[in-house]
């Protein structure tokens, strides 16, 4: 509790670590691909998010991977160069500024994805091998249940649990409040799968 407790980062270094992180995280991927490849606005389709699963409604596989990997690693490398030129704690503050600026892009209106992708990408950044403990999860959960939102949300749930019993209390904390705030932008797909209308794995919309 003490190391929970205890950050040891400036202001002004805190400061800086947000706003880095917070603008690369608020590159919109997914709507950039689509336009790049004359697919138009992705907002205008499906969910009208930005993030891979939004992307793969426009029939291009390669363009969703695309973004999952790119939006994965805007979020790993806000972590990894804030880490590396600031400290440990401002890697955490920049990798948790991309999951926001990805979920609220200010040149979109605050309007952006749901941040499974870069919640990934601050695990790649943070505890690498945690991304396996996250896919296992997810692949478990998809196996039993069919439903990918599901997967994530238990997967999310998962990864600050593990984190704190492996003694990371820091990270698990932000990632504690990165798993809430991923809940709470799935708010309608929580009440597609209560309401047992959630589409599944291999569903057509």
């Amino acid at each position: 509790m003490n190391e929970l407790l205890n950050w040891q980062i400036t202001l002004p270094i805190a400061i800086a670590a947000l706003v880095f992180g917070y603008l690369l995280g608020s590159i919109p991927f997914g709507l950039l691909l689509t336009k790049a490849a004359g697919l138009g606005d992705i907002r205008s389709i499906g969910s009208g998010n930005i993030g891979a699963t939004n992307v793969l409604r426009t029939g291009n596989k390669k363009l969703a991977a695309a973004t999952l990997l790119l939006d994965a690693l805007k979020a790993a490398a806000a972590v990894l160069i804030a880490w590396y030129v600031l400290g440990m704690e401002a890697g955490l503050i920049a990798g948790f500024a991309a999951f926001m600026g990805h979920l609220f892009p200010v040149w979109l209106g605050f309007k952006g994805g749901k941040g499974v992708a870069t919640y990934i990408g601050m695990l790649l950044g943070v505890a690498p091998w945690m991304v396996l403990v996250f896919a296992t999860v997810w692949l478990l959960v998809a196996k039993l249940s069919k439903y990918s939102s599901l997967s994530a949300l238990v997967a999310t749930l998962v990864i600050p649990v593990v984190l704190w019993f492996i003694n990371e209390p820091k990270i698990a904390a932000v990632m504690a409040v990165m798993t809430v705030i991923s809940w709470l932008k799935h708010k309608t797909n929580i009440e597609r799968l209560i309401a047992g209308t959630e589409s599944r794995i291999g569903q057509k919309d």
